[in-house]
C-alpha cells in the first residue's frame, strides 16, 4: 500500500457515497507532512470559466472545485514553471502557484493552453493524522500519478480509470452510475 506523498493521487473509495465533498473524486496531493496534507480535486468542473471570476483576464478555461476549504480563493497548478516565477514544484513536472500578474499576461496573450494549467476554487486539506484516519477507514486509496499529462485527462473518466487500474472489486464500481439508485 502506498503512503501519502506530494504528487500522488488520492482516489475516493466507491463506498463513500454519502460524502458530497469527495465521492467519486481524484485528488492530486500537492503538500504532505506530519502536520497537514493539501490537495486539489481534479475531476469536479464548475460552471465557471476563469474570466467569470477575474474580469481582466480573457480566458475561458474551466475552473474546478478544488475542495471544501477556502472556496472563495483561486488556486492553480501547472506545468509551465519556466513561464511563472515563484512556482513550487509538486512532483513529476507539476507545479503549484507562481507570479499571478505574469500568469494574467500569459493568459491574455494566449501563451498558455488548457493542457498546461488547471484552476481551482478552494482546496482539500487534512490536519495531523486526519488523512491517516480516513485511509485506515478505507475512505481512500493512494495511486501514483502515472498519467502522461494530468491536465489533458478527461475529468469524467479520471476516477473511473484509476478504479479500473486497481482492478478486482473496483472494476464493478468503475462502471456503476453516479447515482446507484439509477442502476
Amino acid at each position: 500500500m502506498l503512503n501519502p506523498k506530494k504528487g500522488r493521487l488520492l482516489i475516493a473509495e466507491p463506498s463513500i457515497l454519502n460524502d458530497d465533498s469527495f465521492k467519486r473524486t481524484t485528488v492530486l496531493l500537492t503538500e504532505h507532512s506530519e502536520n497537514s496534507t493539501v490537495g486539489f480535486i481534479l475531476n469536479r468542473p464548475l460552471q465557471y470559466v476563469l474570466e467569470d471570476l477575474i474580469p481582466d483576464v480573457e480566458c475561458d478555461f474551466t475552473v474546478y472545485q478544488g475542495g471544501p476549504v477556502e472556496q472563495d480563493n483561486l488556486y492553480f497548478i501547472h506545468r509551465v514553471p519556466h513561464l511563472l516565477d515563484d512556482s513550487i514544484e509538486v512532483a513529476n513536472g507539476i507545479y503549484w502557484g507562481g507570479n499571478f500578474d505574469a500568469l494574467k499576461n500569459l493568459l491574455n496573450s494566449h501563451l498558455i493552453e488548457p493542457t498546461d494549467i488547471r484552476f481551482f476554487l478552494g482546496y482539500s486539506g487534512w490536519g495531523a493524522n486526519q488523512l491517516k484516519d480516513e485511509l485506515d477507514t478505507n475512505s481512500w486509496f493512494i495511486s501514483e500519478n502515472d498519467f502522461q499529462n494530468i491536465f489533458s485527462e478527461n475529468e469524467e473518466s479520471i476516477w473511473k480509470n484509476k478504479l479500473l487500474q486497481k482492478g478486482g472489486k473496483y472494476k464493478i464500481w468503475a462502471n456503476a452510475p453516479a447515482d446507484i439508485n439509477m442502476n
